[in-house]
């Protein structure tokens, strides 16, 4: 009989309400003070943990058990180990101790490490994360944890989330305090990442070599139609895509997932998934197993999960939204204005230092969605430009005019009328939503648009959960001392004074014209176009005073992360180069060179029956086919030579804006002319599927 979704909701975790279950009493409250208050961990608390989430884990089917972490690769990492412990007389047992719970021993040198680690210099540690609770994935006990080298530097992306989790934490924690709020003892910030997909199909995904080796397709003509009718778009659900969304939403509710909402995205073949918010750890720990239970369930329906922010040119590409907020553990949303956000001191507060850590941390911000993905997409119709700007919404902008005026403010919510007396009428919203906007208030959140689909959340999480702090942290000490008579009016003050100077970086226009971006300029924002622009702002000495203040990296963390990044962007771009020039040579121009043949046969055979049957459209065609091959050699040629140029560049700083401005340049003028020629081949002489084939017979 088939569950129900309470009973299938989380059955593959060991949550807390199966730790009440299997744990004493007193071992799962030690455990609750661990999780709650972030203290230490004793060692027959872990024991006991492990004998129980191993029971709980061989009742479900696992054979095995795994530290699940996240290195810089930007995906996940597993090393399995059974459960069975030879005993006496040939036989086993299913042991698991608490010191395996605790800690793995993975090859560190074998991960992206930025100079960290030596190849001879081996040894790493995986230590559990008792906030994420583990689960079952594929017969195996999966505990989340973090990842570090020898000497205990961070090598992945939990660790310093998990840090600045805490510093923003104990900030907040000590404002509230001087605000009156002394029953809070910790700050949780949440996360809701909506994350956005292709759907294509397993047999043109396989023929296809750019989208195998790079996640995107680097030739491929626009179809007559894309998503100019604007009617894929929330449209009806294909009924097999719909069987696809429903057995996903099933899998990651299992594994406790809180999918809640599905629809179809702007352009052809593109969907969006969307969950409840969760605590930030937790939050990205599903969202990087959303990636992962996505591609596997596509596979069972005969589809390819395409997560690349763009893989088809000329239509929209994809992002990950991620919805911000900061809640009590008194239940209390910090970004939530109330009914009378003109009165709410605490929330103005907390929203003013949101607006001046963006503004003092915009180029930061900005390195956090970096990558060679994005770069396609960020500042085209579809994406956040890659000005980083503050959307709050008209009736914010004049309740923060009236502090600076020191002025009366008078909400305006009206009942919304849409004409039919049948329709019910409804509170309209005070101000509209702007989707051009980078980082928007939305009602009780910020949702930040920037990142891209593919990437980890981890990272704009940490930069903006720290900038958060150092701005509460600011705070208290203007506060502190001040007497309860005098705190409101140096409240106010403190928020009239922040506004004045920071209020450059709201803009609640349409961030998508020419006219926005002078206007950016001339107010003195960053405009960071591309990855290699903005890496070197992550190892500036401001990013390096504010991360190492609040102990979220050390410098060398910093250097070597920067490093990491640079080294990314440039083995994705030259992956991207050599597979350009292996369709190309030995897929595309022969292609051309097949089709040009038929063609010659051709007027050749209506020559012989008769000398005067017209073939000139056929030798129109021929001279044009012969001139973009002649060209298309020509710039191929170009790009093998400039991509060993860029290899032959030692500084990766140097190497990266050499990809960037000559390699790419390269790949996009060669593209163009193949695109052009493209459409004058038969479908059937293409080695590879069409944009047409991919994106409208799926």
């Amino acid at each position: 009989m088939k569950k129900s979704i309470p009973e299938l909701y989380g059955s593959l975790v060991f949550n807390d309400a199966v730790m009440r279950d299997k744990l004493p009493k007193d071992i799962y409250k030690a455990l609750r003070k661990t999780i709650d208050n972030n203290t230490h961990l004793e060692k027959d608390v872990a024991n006991a943990v492990a004998i129980a989430m191993k029971e709980w884990a061989v009742e479900h089917g696992a054979t095995h058990f795994t530290h699940w972490f996240q290195p810089m690769t930007g995906f996940t990492a597993e090393k399995h180990d059974s459960f069975i412990s030879p005993i006496d007389e040939g036989k086993a047992m299913m042991d698991f101790s608490g010191k395996e719970l605790i800690k793995g021993e993975p090859d560190a040198s074998s991960f992206p490490s930025g100079g960290l680690r030596a190849t001879f210099e081996a040894r790493g540690y995986t230590a559990w994360d008792p906030t994420s609770p583990a689960f079952i994935k594929d017969g195996t006990l999966c505990i989340p944890t973090a990842f570090c080298s020898y000497e205990g530097e961070a090598l992945d992306k939990k660790t310093p989330l998990l840090r600045s989790m805490e510093a923003l934490s104990k900030e907040a924690v000590k404002l509230l305090h001087i605000l009156g709020d002394t029953d809070v003892t910790s700050v949780k910030t949440t996360v809701g990442p909506e994350q956005e997909y292709f759907l294509i199909d397993k047999e043109d995904f396989k023929k296809r070599k750019d989208l195998i080796f790079t996640g995107r397709t680097l030739i491929g003509a626009m179809p007559p139609k894309g998503q100019e009718l604007d009617d894929h778009y929330f449209g009806m659900l294909k009924p097999r895509v719909a069987a696809y969304m429903h057995d996903l939403d099933e899998e990651l509710w299992k594994l406790g997932i809180p999918a809640k909402t599905k629809h179809n995205e702007v352009a052809p073949c593109q969907h969006e998934l969307a969950p409840v918010f969760e605590t930030s750890n937790v939050a990205v720990d599903h969202n990087q197993l959303t990636m992962e239970i996505m591609k596997k369930v596509a596979d069972r329906h005969g589809y390819v999960c395409l997560l690349h922010e763009k893989p088809f040119a000329g239509i929209n590409g994809s992002g990950k939204h991620n919805n911000w907020s900061i809640s009590t553990n008194t239940g209390v949303n910090l970004l939530d204005p109330g009914k009378k956000p003109a009165e709410n001191i605490r929330f103005l507060l907390f929203l003013t230092a949101v607006i001046k850590a963006v503004d003092e941390y915009a180029d930061l911000l900005r390195v956090s969605v970096a990558g060679a993905g994005n770069d396609h997409r960020l500042g085209a119709n579809e994406a956040p430009p890659a000005i980083i700007s503050i959307f709050i919404g008209d009736e914010l902008v004049k309740v923060l005019d009236s502090i600076i005026n020191k002025s009366s403010f008078a909400s305006e919510k009206e009942l919304m009328s849409i004409g039919a007396t049948v329709l019910p009428h409804f509170v309209k919203d005070t101000t509209d939503r702007n989707r051009t906007s980078p980082f928007a208030f939305t009602v009780n959140k910020f949702e930040f648009r920037s990142l891209g689909s593919s990437a980890s959340v981890s990272t704009p999480n940490i930069v903006l959960n720290t900038a958060v702090a150092d701005v509460l942290a600011e705070f208290s000490e203007k506060l502190e001392g001040t007497e309860p008579d005098e705190l409101t009016d140096k409240i106010y003050n403190l928020i009239r004074d922040t506004i004045l100077a920071h209020k450059r970086i709201i803009f609640n226009g349409n961030g998508y014209t020419d006219e926005w971006v002078k206007e950016a300029e001339a107010r003195g924002l960053y405009n960071l176009r591309s990855t290699p622009d903005a890496l070197p702002v992550f190892k500036s000495d401001k990013s390096k005073k504010l991360f190492i203040k609040h102990g979220v990296f050390s410098e060398t963390e910093i250097d070597s992360r920067t490093e990491i990044l640079f080294e990314n962007y440039v083995k994705t771009l030259h992956i991207e180069s050599l597979t350009l020039q292996d369709m190309l040579q030995k897929e595309f121009l022969p292609s051309v060179m097949k089709y040009s043949d038929q063609i010659c046969e051709s007027i050749s055979s209506k020559k012989s029956i008769n000398k005067e049957i017209p073939t000139g459209a056929s030798e129109k065609l021929l001279n044009i086919l012969s001139l973009n091959y002649e060209q298309i050699s020509e710039l191929l040629e170009k790009l093998y030579d400039d991509t060993e140029k860029a290899g032959e560049i030692a500084d990766i700083n140097e190497q990266a804006v050499f990809y960037h401005d000559v390699v790419k340049k390269d790949m996009d003028d060669v593209r163009k002319v193949v695109d052009q020629t493209e459409i004058l081949i038969p479908d059937e002489i293409l080695p590879y599927p069409t944009y047409e084939k991919m994106l409208f017979y799926v």
